[in-house]
């Protein structure tokens, strides 16, 4: 006998997620033309209308990100070279802190794609073999941990090996001024292996959903630490659940949220599918463990755009959006940014130092000291 059940007639989230979606997807698809056209002034040597680089660029730059952040919390400075980095990467942690790993399904453009990649790919599976592969849980909890692997490499080499002054040192040198442009560079020239590279991660993310994003991604993993802290947790009410399954069905992380009280996982982006899907009313809910109280599903929408539009918002209300390079710096520093390869010691980097020093202009010097 089916145990009875009031009818859960809320409305699903996704349409809301899907708008936040297609926001910052416009909006980095805003953040290329302006870089494209920035690059065209740089490539004509300046002879053509000024187009000014757009700071967004620096979404695309974690590793920088995550020096000026521990540069931060040495000295307290923000460094001036790419400072909306260090906000957006504050903004995401953030926001993983107050709706999980949220920044992954409602906000990241790698994230969409992928997700739309997976929608695809099962489509296809269902059409060709009526299911959809999984990896099996021997394969799957090894290969999770990779990107944890990488994130741990990131951290040591960061926090636990660079110093103050090689952190100054690197993040004044000219590889990391020039750290976006050499990013342009790399996918508008891309190498042969590096298409085959992008190439198999496309066709693995056709088999497997979120292949990239669950076994390799190491920003995933740094959010995924910090979910965990989050006090908001999707809950389930162990006497209205019908046992149905369906909230298991629906999870893109494959997390068994049929089988626990409190979704407790590294996983979970918050993406709502299994609330949405959950055909009892007040069975599964994003709950605070501080206040005990469900929070309305509008309210995660406006909260993770709230969040990151505050923190943001800061830098740019603090002058601390735009970094202090003029653009006679970067166009004496384009010339030869093919050939800036990573710095792999002090010795290194002080010379990159002076020859970047010895390229910028009087008027730059006296800007960026300000």
């Amino acid at each position: 006998m089916k145990k009875p059940y009031i009818k859960n007639t809320e409305k699903s989230i996704q349409k809301y997620r899907s708008i936040v979606q297609l926001i910052f997807v416009l909006l980095c698809i805003w953040i290329g033309v302006e870089f494209y056209l920035f690059i065209g002034f740089l490539e004509s040597g300046g002879t053509t209308g000024y187009f000014e680089r757009p700071p967004g660029a620096e979404a695309f730059l974690p590793i920088s990100a995550m020096m000026s952040v521990y540069y931060f919390l040495q000295t307290g400075i923000i460094h001036h070279a790419h400072p909306a980095g260090f906000f957006i990467l504050v903004a995401v942690i953030l926001v993983s802190f107050f709706f999980g790993k949220s920044f992954c399904s409602w906000i990241c453009p790698i994230g969409t794609l992928s997700e739309y990649i997976g929608d695809f790919g099962e489509k296809i599976q269902k059409k060709l073999f009526k299911k959809v592969y999984r990896l099996p849980r021997w394969m799957d909890y090894p290969l999770r941990s990779l990107k944890y692997f990488l994130l741990a490499f990131f951290v040591y080499s960061i926090f636990f090996t660079m110093t103050v002054t090689s952190l100054r040192f690197f993040l004044d040198s000219q590889y990391n001024v020039m750290s976006d442009i050499k990013m342009w560079m790399f996918f508008v020239d891309i190498s042969r292996t590096s298409l085959i590279v992008i190439a198999v991660l496309f066709g693995l993310s056709i088999v497997v959903r979120n292949f990239w994003c669950r076994y390799l991604c190491p920003y995933g993993a740094l959010l995924g630490i910090f979910s965990l802290l989050s006090p908001n947790k999707i809950k389930r009410n162990l006497d209205a659940c019908i046992d149905c399954g369906l909230c298991a069905k629906a999870c893109p992380s494959r997390i068994k949220v049929d089988k626990v009280k409190t979704v407790f996982s590294d996983e979970c982006s918050t993406c709502m599918s299994c609330v949405d899907v959950c055909p009892v009313a007040d069975t599964l809910e994003l709950k605070s463990l501080l206040t005990k109280e469900p929070l309305p599903k509008k309210m995660i929408a406006f909260g993770v755009i709230a969040v990151f539009i505050a923190v943001t918002g800061a830098g740019i209300l603090s002058g601390n959006w735009q970094n202090k390079i003029s653009k006679e710096e970067y166009l004496n520093n384009y010339e030869g940014v093919g050939s800036l390869g990573h710095p792999r010691s002090i010795n290194e980097l002080e010379e990159l130092n002076r020859n970047s020093e010895s390229n910028q202009s009087p008027k730059s010097k006296t800007e960026r000291e300000k």
